[in-house]
């Protein structure tokens, strides 16, 4: 009897489980642009390179639990394609406002609601930590880098002042006597956190039966490459200054962090397998017999089906309505005259569809001072060309011509009245260097007629006008002008900004309305 009831139970799970595949490549297939975008930045970028070893190691454990899994009589639950649908829809809004993190977050979540909704909970119960294990194949936690830079600098500058060294700090960038040091990405430790917090997830999982001792274990794995980092960071400083930077200079500091990192979190390990838990052999039990509900229901799949195709077919649907034309910017009707610009700087902004650069002067005079401005207007959004994208910068950290020295927003008052909040930075050459030239910027974003300094917010205008059928048009707005200690530079900007704001406007819906 038992034997009947085994042959039953397989033959369920055959039938589920060749259902299921056939589900996450079909989903695989729909939303392959999200996932073709996933992995060319594991394999563009050494921060989420361990992303590639995710899906492997997700299945590998699994297939360990394969015992347990069929051993539990497989059901469904349709009421998860509601949350499924969310998915989609959240799927959908963040590929509208090209957020990746959203849409390939969004993705994994299908894929791992998928599973309960084919096989029941029961055996899903089974295999939670390796589906919530998918999660880490989503490239996300950049995010992070500018507060781990800061404190990185923090630490790194007040430890060099305890050991009697004294520093000057500007930003990110410092002195010492011995040479000039600078906190950038690859020392802001974001790529140590990553890494460790997926390792430290495993290792707890095969190594601790409690969730105390699991969740105890993850809040050292977040801690720990936080706080080496910053002790890294000092140790390669004071290294480079002890041995009149013969050592720890260049690229080498890297690898000297590497390795210290991989000393950190191997003693991590040893530590914490000291209070590993073995894995207790579960106790034999039967299989339940299957009844009328064992087998999956013809209406799920439909379902399911539905839920998948109607995001991708509302995406397209919603493209071939926005314009293909390549815009064309032209000089808008300003009221001032075209001039040199302030400085050859100019602003790192990736691919946009057109860009404008150019001084303007309010004089007639060939003396008086300028205003640079820079627009970069973006149509026809991707992963590689947004107009809100971490690559956009004022300026890199590694750039040898000029730093950022600080950064806020301020609001400036038009003559209609109305009151425009901009984004503020001032950029300086090098610490160290004999030129003090320094620059005011100012930027905008403009999102289909509208304008915000709030990087979420233009994300969400974008969206929400891509949702009404409007298009994904927007630019970034950036200009500088010469800091002066009498004020000068702003009320320069200022006075731009009043004149021209309105004809730079004009300018920017025509090319979105395509006359």
């Amino acid at each position: 009897m038992s034997a009947i009831i085994g042959a039953r139970t397989m033959s369920t799970w055959s039938q589920r489980l060749a259902m299921l595949a056939v589900f996450i490549v079909a989903t695989l297939l729909l939303y392959r642009d999200t996932v073709a975008a996933m992995v060319e930045i594991w394999l563009r970028s050494d921060t989420f390179a361990h992303c590639l070893l995710v899906p492997p190691i997700s299945a590998w454990l699994i297939w360990r639990r394969r015992a347990d899994i069929a051993a539990e009589q497989p059901s469904s639950i349709p009421w998860l394609l509601l949350p499924m649908a969310a998915a989609g829809l959240l799927w959908l809004l963040g590929d509208l406002a090209t957020v990746n993190a959203v849409s390939q977050f969004m993705l994994v979540t299908l894929i791992v609601l998928m599973v309960p909704a084919f096989v029941g909970w029961p055996a899903t119960r089974q295999m939670l930590f390796p589906l919530g294990f998918l999660y880490f194949a989503v490239p996300i936690g950049e995010f992070l880098m500018p507060w781990l830079m800061e404190s990185t600098a923090d630490f790194t500058v007040s430890a060099l002042v305890l050991s009697g060294i004294p520093v000057y700090r500007e930003g990110h960038q410092f002195i010492i006597p011995s040479g000039a040091w600078s906190v950038v990405e690859a020392c802001s430790g974001v790529r140590y956190l990553i890494a460790s917090l997926m390792v430290g997830a495993l290792f707890a999982y095969l190594n601790y039966r409690s969730m105390r001792r699991r969740w105890l274990f993850m809040g050292v794995a977040l801690v720990v490459p936080i706080v080496a980092n910053w002790v890294r960071a000092y140790l390669i400083v004071m290294l480079g200054h002890l041995s009149n930077n013969k050592l720890a200079a260049g690229a080498d500091h890297l690898i000297y962090g590497w390795v210290f990192f991989g000393v950190v979190i191997l003693l991590m390990f040893m530590i914490g397998s000291r209070w590993s838990e073995p894995e207790v052999a579960p106790a034999a039990r039967m299989t339940g017999v299957i009844g009328p509900g064992g087998r999956l229901p013809w209406a799920l799949p439909v379902a399911a089906a539905g839920v998948l195709l109607l995001p991708v077919f509302a995406l397209n649907g919603l493209l071939a309505h926005e314009s293909q034309a390549v815009p064309q910017l032209g000089e808008p009707a300003a009221r001032w005259r075209s001039a040199e610009p302030p400085s050859s700087w100019m602003p790192v902004i990736d691919k946009p569809a057109a860009r404008l650069a150019g001084g303007y002067a309010a004089t007639v005079e060939p003396a008086s001072a300028s205003v640079g401005l820079f627009i970069g207007y973006f149509r026809q959004q991707s992963a590689d060309s947004k107009l809100v994208s971490s690559n956009n910068q004022l300026v890199r950290s590694t750039d040898h011509d000029w730093a950022l020295a600080r950064t806020g927003v301020r609001p400036v008052v038009l003559d209609s009245g109305a009151e425009l909040a901009v984004r503020t930075a001032v950029l300086r050459r090098p610490v160290g260097q004999p030129d003090t030239t320094r620059l005011i910027v100012w930027q905008l974003y403009w999102v289909n007629g509208r304008y915000t300094t709030d990087d979420t917010a233009a994300k969400v205008y974008g969206a929400w006008y891509r949702l009404q059928g409007r298009g994904d048009d927007g630019a970034v707005l950036i200009f500088h002008a010469l800091e002066s200690v009498d004020g000068a530079g702003e009320a320069l900007l200022e006075s731009y900004l009043r004149d021209n704001l309105d004809a730079i406007d004009a300018e920017l819906r025509r090319v979105r309305d395509g006359r």
